[in-house]
């Protein structure tokens, strides 16, 4: 049976205890998972409104339309309601997207440019239905919504293209001066406030990768293009924080040599009609203080002498490193970046290519390993204020998502990551580590005669308050009753604190064992 997770994450704030602080037991939700279907769960945390849980139910086998089962639960993981959706068959669900007060699924038919937008209404659960066309039957990459307009950005015969789909009259629209050769698809952002969509690309001419932000407004109509010129510097990346009506801070990684491998990180100002940056930096990885702390002290220092030596030698120092990059952390004093560095895994060895007689050869890829995540603060006028890494080894992944979760109070962070049934978390103060590395055990979840068989598609999200939320699949025998192991997949509710631990019926109560065949 092959389980799936897409996890959308959510920021929340951290109160954080002494030093000695740690994660404690608050409420656990299972529910039952049927072993004879293909089910694909989707956990979208609300804050302190809750979370919301969509189930898939496949049947590959089947004409009978697809069913999706929501359920909306409390901050304390009681239900609020559930309502179901069932679709045609033939089509796919393809991306989701989360607002203030809706949740959307897009549906594209098999073969087709017809599309189905899915609105969820988190109050009530009550549903909307939007059906229209893409005007082009195209590859899918990214998918989201301004108030009653949908954005979906894709490829169609090799080139960019994004859709504007009104929900009021189902039309749709191709955005301007994205459909030309060279040019790629690279990230789509949506400005509530002002109202905007920032649409990213990366263009490739002459060995040089410019990267452009295309501005519209909610209508379509485009109000400005921001160059960024790689003739030095390819961007790989870019994130906007704004700051107020007329300023942003641009963030992302960037390369040397048109290759998604970073050398750095870059950070400019950004003034509304501007079509160039103001004051672009670009951080060398060598620039950063703590980035090689994940490294243990020799290999650490090994490092830094080779730097060190190529610098005397008047050499550039070039890196290659695979980089995810997460949101832009806001603060009150500007933002924090976090990043995780991976490499692809593949069957057999680490290297995605074998080179035999001047021959390569395509290895199979088998998931992500991640080595370690780096954090940098800025301030408002875009100076780097600390910076520091945290290593995450054997951290791996069938999928590339964020693994590491942050949240904040002031000037403390708290970090934290799953891993072989625990989740690992760290504390920065000002960009230092205090104290020593926390490990909570899941399996302290469970009732004194039940033993966790197997556990897979572990996940951490940061919640809200001192709350983490965690997630996955379990298989759990229990001594005391015969027969095979029960199949769950978890909710846990875990507290960031200090204090006892609560008694073992406040995380595992009969009522939050209670499911219903909608539910599974």
């Amino acid at each position: 049976m092959k389980l799936l997770i897409y996890l959308l994450a959510c920021g929340w704030l951290l109160t954080i205890a002494p030093a000695q602080a740690q994660l404690e037991r608050t409420l656990r939700l299972e529910l039952p998972v049927n072993p004879n279907t293909e089910e694909s769960y989707d956990v979208m945390p609300l804050g302190e409104r809750g979370v919301l849980v969509s189930v898939h139910h496949n049947d590959y086998y089947s004409s009978a339309p697809l069913r999706f089962s929501f359920r909306r639960l409390d901050a304390n993981l009681k239900e609020l309601w559930t309502t179901d959706y069932k679709i045609e068959s033939y089509f796919e669900p393809v991306r989701s997207f989360l607002s203030d007060h809706y949740a959307f699924w897009l549906f594209v038919e098999t073969g087709s440019e017809k599309i189905t937008v899915l609105r969820l209404n988190l109050e009530d659960g009550h549903t909307e239905v939007y059906r229209g066309k893409m005007l082009a039957q195209m590859e899918v990459l990214q998918f989201k919504v301004l108030d009653n307009i949908a954005y979906i950005g894709g490829n169609y015969r090799n080139r960019p293209m994004v859709v504007a789909f009104s929900f009021f009259d189902q039309s749709a629209k191709v955005l301007p001066g994205l459909y030309v050769n060279h040019i790629q698809l690279n990230n789509i952002e949506v400005d509530a406030q002002r109202r905007l969509v920032h649409v990213m690309i990366d263009a490739t001419q002459q060995r040089n990768c410019d990267f452009s932000i295309l501005t519209y407004n909610y209508e379509g109509r485009l109000l400005r293009t921001l160059n960024l010129n790689g003739q030095k510097h390819s961007i790989i990346s870019g994130k906007l924080l704004p700051l107020n009506e007329e300023e942003s801070l641009l963030i992302g990684n960037y390369s040397l040599d048109c290759t998604p491998y970073s050398q750095g990180i870059y950070v400019s100002r950004v003034k509304a009609g501007d079509t160039e940056p103001t004051g672009t930096r670009y951080i060398n990885f060598s620039e950063l203080q703590n980035f090689f702390n994940y490294l243990k002290p020799r290999q650490q220092q090994k490092m830094l002498d080779k730097i060190s030596r190529r610098q005397k030698e008047g050499k550039d120092v070039k890196f290659r490193y695979r980089l995810l990059v997460h949101d832009l952390i806001p603060t009150d004093d500007g933002l924090v970046l976090l990043a995780e560095v991976y490499y692809p895994q593949y069957k057999g060895s680490s290297s995605s290519f074998l080179f035999a007689n001047g021959r390569t050869f395509d290895r199979s890829q088998d998931g992500y390993r991640y080595t370690h995540a780096f954090l940098c603060s800025f301030d408002q006028q875009g100076n780097l204020v600390w910076d520091n890494s945290v290593s995450i080894p054997d951290l791996t992944s069938y999928k590339l998502h964020p693994m590491v979760q942050v949240s904040r109070q002031g000037e403390r962070l708290v970090v934290g990551f799953p891993q072989n049934g625990e989740i690992k978390t760290e504390v920065l103060e000002r960009g230092k580590i205090v104290g020593e590395r926390q490990h909570y055990s899941l399996k302290e979840d469970l009732s004194e005669n039940e033993k966790i068989v197997t556990a897979e598609n572990e996940h951490l999200e940061a919640w809200y308050g001192q709350h983490f939320l965690a997630c996955g699949f379990q298989k759990i025998s229990n001594q005391k009753t015969a027969g095979p192991p029960r199949q769950v997949f978890y909710l846990n509710k875990l507290t960031y604190g200090t204090g006892g631990k609560p008694a073992p019926g406040s995380a595992h109560s009969p009522a939050s064992r209670k499911t219903s065949g909608s539910e599974r």
